[in-house]
């Protein structure tokens, strides 16, 4: 069993997906395992490609229907079909656990390999949630995005944090959802709280939540420029990351991460990411993020971020939100 994340609020940030949504008579085939406790009100699969999402609802109180809760999870998956360009594993499952009294998304957790899940979800719910919460929501998205990489040691888990941190707005931009300047803006308040601290030893060595989320959606944020410096722009992380989920690197499975970042340069034709990880895994690695965001034409506006097109940069910037 391998625990991938448990995400309380980290980001703000959601994309319209249609799939078909069919009601299933009887109790879900679960009697043990995370959430077990919880007796199961309602089950509906979700086709999302040529995956299979089994959507539980536990017993409690909740405002909104299960109607209006599931396009919610449509929309996080598309988003995670979007930027990977399918779902990353055949068949997950989202246990929904209502928080009596709450309002919003109060937290996620996401396993691999889960009693013959490949990936299992697990979101508490608050009871009197609006569907303009799970329109604002990130969680849903985010917690999704965890299941295509593959399952790290501890001392890695900056690199799954960061990842999702990282993917989970720009693959609902690509979606249609947010607008890039949000997403931009919100990279100018939060990248500076990934920046080592003094007596940081690397980031497989400090696990501070600044570090673990932000720390590593930094490290994604610059392998994604330098990726695209040293391809002419024709090759991006994203690409790097559907490598790894089509060879297999997905959350039911444990690789080191030096498999995963060897997989995902091999499909760029660089060694942008083994060569980042040997230098940032044991070494604090300050980035001059005013230069990255004068290079990227990035800075901050009334509504969003505000964008030069003129920057040197400024290619990289559009192509890294584009669909």
């Amino acid at each position: 069993m391998s625990r991938k994340s448990t995400c309380m609020a980290v980001l703000s940030f959601a994309v319209f997906f249609c799939v078909a949504a069919h009601a299933q008579p009887g109790p879900p085939p679960w009697d043990r395992g995370p959430g077990s406790k919880e007796q199961i009100a309602s089950t509906q699969n979700l086709h999302v490609g040529a995956a299979t999402l089994q959507v539980d609802f536990a017993t409690g109180q909740l405002d909104l229907p299960p109607a209006k809760i599931i396009p919610w999870i449509q929309r996080a998956a598309n988003a995670v079909i979007v930027y990977y360009g399918r779902f990353p594993v055949s068949r997950a499952r989202i246990l929904i656990v209502p928080a009596a009294g709450r309002s919003g998304v109060m937290q996620g957790t996401t396993w691999g390999a889960m009693h013959g899940m490949p990936g299992f979800t697990l979101i508490r719910l608050g009871q009197h949630s609006t569907e303009k919460d799970l329109a604002e929501d990130w969680t849903m998205t985010h917690e999704l995005v965890h299941m295509a990489f593959p399952s790290l040691p501890d001392d890695q888990h900056w690199m799954e944090e960061g990842l999702s941190t990282y993917i989970e707005p720009i693959a609902r931009v690509q979606a249609g959802e947010l607008q890039a300047k949000q997403v931009w803006r919100d990279m100018l308040d939060g990248m500076p709280k990934g920046e080592p601290a003094p007596g940081d030893q690397g980031m497989d060595n400090t696990h501070t939540w600044g570090r673990t989320y932000w720390g590593g959606a930094l490290f994604c944020l610059v392998a994604d420029v330098n990726i695209r410096k040293q391809t002419g722009n024709k090759k991006g992380l994203q690409d790097a990351l559907r490598a790894i989920v089509n060879a297999g690197g997905t959350i039911d499975h444990d690789w080191p991460l030096t498999k995963a970042l060897e997989t995902g340069d091999k499909a760029t034709g660089t060694t942008v990411l083994t060569d980042q990880y040997k230098q940032w895994s044991s070494n604090p690695m300050p980035v001059d993020l005013s230069k990255l965001w004068a290079e990227l034409g990035v800075s901050a506006g009334k509504e969003g971020a505000s964008f030069n097109a003129d920057a040197p940069l400024a290619h990289i910037r559009e192509a890294i939100t584009r669909r």
